[in-house]
């Protein structure tokens, strides 16, 4: 019984993504903004600043760095707790200085939504939360609670309620806006990052097996005669010992494991041999090899031809077409209820792949995002007890997709069946549909290019009466 392999693992990440000594300079460039603002504030607008109670503020920040500095290295990054931490505490700084100098009455309160945007692209969900939700809470009190600025002749700043409690409001829409937005986009590039990632090694790992498919093909080459020889040399001592029945089993049974080994090399070398010497095969042959680790789980599998098949188009054995048909393939067989079709077909200008299986299709919520890395069913999904080991189908898809259209392909993804009922249908095909095309100027010029060359290099055949 055929075990499907596991998808190509994906090195963890620590949760280790904030550099220390960013939010280092970061936490330096707001303490001179800070000090630039209180001294513009005195002298050019007269304000009266409580200096004291300010540069208390400005001397957290400035001793949070010089500690940081003493005593943790300059390549130290933290981790989730520590970087929420840290953005916590520049959060509650930075609304103490707000405090201070007016609260919402300062302009420079929007800068309180800086440690949310870094969290937000840097940290968890949850993490994003707990920075967002103290920098609101902290936004809400220096509304309420604050020292209002003033003039040196006695006068307050102070805006009308009306536009206090419209930039109140303005402040936290940023926080949650910004919050929500970025965290988003991060996220989307961190998924897309860690599924290219798993595309490269799984298109290294095919690559290293068709490698390693010609290492053994020219292996049992170069070994053929060395066995040769010690075949023949083995049955002409067999004949001279003759009478010697000690000695004649051991010969015999150095003839033996002769033939093992070149039997062993012969079947090794078979894939290898396949991969060196044809490099472009028809379409059929090409699909066969994708879906051949798939043919005994139990589905059957059908490839119809839809054409002249004397009169197929050839395409190149790349890693990439063979992993990426072979995922589609794979992804068919793991939903299908009884049976999956393949069908190739192709025209002067296109050559297709159709995949279709009997299973339940693909739900209206997903066949939207289809080709997205990392697309999981929700955990009260039927489907999900079909397969146990079967992680989710969205790195798979993602997987054969990039690679797919490394080749110049075009995938579609649609349902056999109309309108969506989330169940089976055994024998028709009604299930999951996936179209891979090629343009077929694009597919074979190289392959075309190639075999001629290949039959010039053979010489001109010569006929034999």
């Amino acid at each position: 019984m055929f075990e499907p392999s596991p998808s190509p693992d994906i090195p963890k990440v620590s949760g280790q993504w904030v550099s220390l000594r960013t939010l280092v300079l970061l936490r330096w460039a707001a303490i001179l903004g800070q000090i630039t603002a209180i001294a513009v504030a005195i002298l050019f607008y007269s304000l009266e600043i409580n200096l004291l109670f300010v540069g208390l503020a400005i001397s957290l920040g400035v001793s949070a760095n010089l500690i940081t500095l003493a005593f943790y290295a300059k390549n130290t990054r933290l981790n989730e707790r520590q970087a929420t931490l840290w953005l916590l505490f520049d959060t509650f700084q930075l609304a103490f200085m707000v405090f201070l100098t007016g609260g919402v009455h300062n302009p420079f309160v929007v800068l309180i939504v800086a440690p949310v945007t870094v969290a937000a692209t840097a940290l968890s969900t949850r993490s994003t939360m707990v920075v967002g939700l103290a920098a609101i809470a902290a936004t809400t009190f220096v509304a309420i609670f604050n020292l209002p600025l003033q003039t040196q002749m006695g006068f307050a700043l102070r805006m009308p309620e009306i536009f206090v409690f419209g930039l109140w409001v303005a402040v936290v829409v940023s926080i949650g806006f910004l919050g929500l937005y970025t965290h988003r986009i991060s996220s989307e590039i961190k998924s897309m990052s860690e599924a290219l990632l798993a595309a490269q090694m799984a298109l290294a790992r095919e690559q290293k097996l068709t490698d390693l498919g010609g290492v053994v093909a020219a292996a049992a080459h170069e070994l053929g005669t060395p066995l040769a020889t010690i075949k023949l040399v083995s049955g002409e001592l067999a004949e001279e010992l003759k009478g010697q029945s000690d000695l004649i089993e051991d010969v015999r049974l150095i003839a033996e494991q002769t033939d093992r080994c070149r039997d062993i090399l012969h079947s090794m070398g078979r894939a290898g041999k396949d991969d060196m010497h044809i490099r472009y095969v028809p379409l059929s042959a090409l699909v066969e090899a994708a879906a051949e680790p798939h043919m005994d789980r139990g589905i059957e599998i059908s490839i119809a031809i839809e054409g002249d098949e004397t009169d197929q188009p050839y395409l190149a054995r790349r890693p990439e077409i063979i992993h990426g048909l072979r995922n589609l393939i794979q992804n068919a067989v793991d939903f299908a209820s009884t049976a999956v079709w393949i069908d190739l077909s192709w025209s002067e200008r296109k050559i297709t792949i159709r995949v279709i299986d009997d299973g339940r299709g693909y739900a209206p919520n997903v066949i939207d995002r289809i080709g997205d890395p990392f697309i999981r069913r929700r955990s009260s999904d039927p489907q999900r007890g079909q397969r146990k080991e079967y992680k989710g189908m969205g790195l798979g898809l993602f997987i054969a997709k990039t690679l797919l259209e490394r080749t110049g392909a075009r995938l579609s993804f649609a349902n056999g069946a109309g309108p969506y009922t989330g169940r089976p249908h055994p024998r028709e095909k009604s299930g999951a549909i996936v179209q891979v095309s090629w343009r077929r100027s694009d597919s074979e010029k190289d392959g075309s290019l190639e075999r001629r060359e290949n039959i010039a290099g053979l010489g001109e055949n010569i006929h034999f009466e």
